[in-house]
């Protein structure tokens, strides 16, 4: 089954972070549940990643890794989130709230330094907000 969406990917004032939002017409905790399942995590985090409580570690088959640092039902979970073994901390946090009948997704990657590809990682971002809510 294929949902209508609509994605705006945007830098939003600091140099140090991407946003990405979509509009999903579906109600948040049809979003929440399919997110909280192997599947939606694996299309959010990548092949291989499994959330756990605060403070638990994560890592997927591509290399990406982190702890999760927040994790409040129907409405935030916020990861750190290491392109590679070696790679600095960064922090992506995936908000969610009702919007209408549907519901508004926000995800915020920040503290990217530099060396950091910012279109890369706003189609990285889109693309898995499109995989988790494509159910």
């Amino acid at each position: 089954m294929s949902l209508q969406h609509d994605t705006e990917a945007t830098s939003p004032a600091g140099d140090d972070a991407i946003e990405v939002v979509q509009n999903v017409p579906r109600p948040v905790g049809e979003v929440w549940a399919r997110l909280t399942t192997r599947e939606g995590i694996e299309a959010f985090l990548g092949e291989g990643a499994t959330l756990g409580a605060k403070g638990d570690p994560w890592h997927a088959a591509d290399g990406t890794r982190g702890v999760t640092r927040s994790y409040h039902p129907e409405e935030q979970i916020r990861v750190s989130w290491h392109a590679d073994e070696d790679a600095p901390a960064t922090l992506v946090d995936l908000q969610m709230k009702p919007d209408g009948d549907g519901t508004l997704l926000t995800l915020r990657h920040e503290h990217l330094d530099d060396s950091a590809d910012r279109s890369d990682l706003q189609r990285r971002w889109d693309a898995a907000l499109h995989r988790l809510t494509e159910v």
